[in-house]
């Protein structure tokens, strides 16, 4: 069974900008604005950690959704149309409108007046929490990058470690697929194999049988009966019978079958192995570095001054890379 159960998760970065550009908060709001749908909701989670932390999962699916409305740009989008955006509200059961948002946001000075032509998921946000958007885009968003570089360079190599888990993974996938296919001729032949042998063994019994039914008979009874008994023991002993000969024929035709098989077989067993080995090893490799960013994850939340959001976000998509983890070896089940 596949590890990683149908697409791979890939990992995207979390980290984002520490201070976003522009003079003013109009600009600095133009430029939240034009970060990807992840790194506004992770931006948000940062400024607001204490109010949000309850709802991070939340921020985590509409995330996701996001990037599935995002029909041209997916998870490089930076906001949703119309359409879209009255989607998203419906699927979260929220009571605002579009409208609402453009509305309020014109009220305070965020946008300008005119058409909306995409709608941010910071828009909605700002909205449903009730926040000042001056404040947000100056709130801040942590003071140790240092380690947030750490923690992002391991996430990376998460990402590089799992694709090329992935890869070893369908490469001993298709030397199985292989080795069954040598196994079934190979099978087949062993089968023919056998039953040649038993053949063989059977027509072997009968010519023995016959042979001491005339050695008993040429023994037994008179000067006749004797001799025509000698007689049919020296024509049966002066070669196998027709049936004999055929079976053994079949039979070395059986052997050769068997060995002209086996040796196909044997290599795509051992390749599938070997395949099979290094694709362990690469899962191993991987479900090494997931717990060594787990731990140092755990050490740095530790620490003041960090960015919480960001932090909690890549211990989300750590746990996503458990999904791809056997159980047996620390994952769990995607439900």
């Amino acid at each position: 069974q596949s590890i990683w159960l149908g697409l791979l998760f890939l990992f995207v970065a979390v980290m984002g900008k520490a201070v976003l550009n522009g003079s003013t908060d109009k600009e600095k709001f133009a430029d939240l604005c034009s970060m990807t749908h992840k790194e506004q909701l992770v931006w948000f989670l940062n400024a607001f950690w204490t109010e949000c932390e309850s709802n991070a999962e939340e921020f985590w699916k509409w995330s996701h959704t996001c990037a599935e409305l995002d029909l041209q740009n997916h998870e490089e989008g930076t906001g949703l149309d119309e359409m879209s955006a009255h989607r998203f509200l419906e699927l979260y059961n929220e009571t605002m409108t579009v409208r609402e948002l453009r509305e309020s946001l014109r009220s305070t000075g965020a946008i300008d007046a005119g058409r909306m032509k995409l709608v941010p998921i910071t828009y909605i946000l700002i909205f449903k929490y009730k926040v000042d958007w001056h404040e947000l885009v100056n709130r801040s968003q942590g003071d140790n990058r240092e380690e947030m570089e750490a923690a992002q360079k391991m996430l990376n190599e998460v990402q590089a470690l799992f694709k090329t888990a992935e890869a070893r993974q369908q490469d001993a996938l298709a030397r199985e697929r292989e080795a069954r296919e040598a196994e079934a001729p190979f099978k087949q032949a062993q089968e023919e194999l056998e039953a040649a042998l038993a053949d063989v063994k059977a027509q072997e019994d009968a010519y023995q049988g016959k042979i001491d039914d005339c050695k008993r008979r040429s023994e037994e009874g008179g000067v006749v009966s004797r001799n025509k008994a000698k007689a049919e023991l020296s024509q049966l002993l002066a070669e196998d019978p027709l049936p004999l000969r055929k079976s053994k024929i079949t039979l070395e035709a059986a052997r050769k079958r068997a060995e002209k098989t086996r040796a196909p077989f044997e290599a795509a067993t051992k390749e599938a192995e070997a395949a099979r080995a290094v694709a362990d090893q690469a899962l191993a490799d991987a479900r090494a570095k997931v717990q060594e960013a787990e731990d140092y994850l755990n050490e740095v939340k530790s620490r003041p001054g960090q960015p919480y959001g960001a932090l909690w976000w890549i211990d989300r998509e750590l746990h996503e890379a458990k999904a791809y983890i056997p159980e047996s070896k620390g994952g769990y089940r995607k439900k």
